[in-house]
C-alpha cells in the first residue's frame, strides 16, 4: 500500500518509493537522505502536528509537513 509520509503514525516503518517534489525541494529531501529504497519510520510529531521526526538511515531527521508529503512511501498493508 502507498502513501505519503505526512499520513504516516508514530511508529509507522515504510520504504521511500518516489520523491514527488521538484526543483530545490526535490534536492534537498535527497541530500537529507530520503531517496528510493531508504527505509523511514515515524518518530515523534509536534504537538500541533508540524514538524515531524523521522529516523532515516541511522539518524534522526525533521520535516515540515509540506515536505513529507511529497515522499510516497510504501508500507505493509
Amino acid at each position: 500500500m502507498e502513501k505519503t509520509l505526512d499520513t504516516f503514525e508514530i511508529g509507522d516503518v515504510g520504504i521511500v518509493r518516489r520523491v514527488v517534489a521538484e526543483g530545490k525541494v526535490k534536492r534537498r529531501l535527497f541530500d537529507m537522505g530520503i531517496t528510493p529504497g531508504a527505509e523511514a519510520k515515524l518518530r515523534k510529531r509536534a504537538p500541533l502536528g508540524d514538524p515531524i521526526e523521522i529516523t532515516v538511515r541511522g539518524y534522526e531527521l525533521t520535516l515540515r509537513k509540506a515536505e513529507a508529503a511529497c515522499v510516497l512511501m510504501e508500507v505493509e498493508a
